[in-house]
């Protein structure tokens, strides 16, 4: 989508060689994790800068800088370069970069080495590899539609 020699196009026209992606990837030893499955939909590429909220389907890679609202039901995989300052609602999100935020999980988070996240985590599953850096709070359990467990119809006035 975005991005310079971004993964999508360099592996939709090649079959067989590596990228220099996949050449960095095996040397973190997480390629196996970041490659499962994830049909990327959308692609932030190092060096791109982006200000703004994202709400899509599917699965987006970011390895640039973003600023803003991250939505989405499908899974966000931010790279190890990745710079994110954001409040974020995925269903999944596999990290390696820095994200400062608010970060709100439907099924899981994976934080993996040299991840930094600095702020709050609300997840029914969290798994953190040595060498990641959390400052926050983290809640655990089932995390529903609404972050409250008030509705307006239930308050009234006596």
């Amino acid at each position: 989508m975005f991005g310079r020699n971004s993964d999508a196009e360099n592996s939709s026209g090649t079959s067989g060689g590596s990228s220099s992606s996949e050449s960095r990837r095996g040397q973190t030893g997480h390629e196996g994790v970041l490659n499962q499955s994830h049909d990327v939909s959308a692609f932030v590429g190092e060096g791109v800068e982006f200000k703004g909220v994202i709400n899509y389907q599917g699965t987006v890679r970011i390895d640039g800088q973003l600023e803003g609202e991250i939505h989405t039901e499908g899974v966000l995989i931010v790279g190890q370069g990745a710079v994110i300052d954001a409040k974020v609602e995925a269903g999944t999100i596999i990290c390696q970069g820095r994200i400062v935020g608010d970060i709100l999980a439907r099924d899981k988070i994976q934080l993996m080495s040299p991840a930094v996240l600095n702020g709050s985590l609300k997840t029914p599953s969290l798994s953190m590899e040595e060498g990641v850096l959390f400052n926050g709070t983290c809640e655990m359990g089932p995390v529903g539609k609404k972050s409250s467990s008030y509705s307006s119809d239930s308050l009234k006035a006596v």
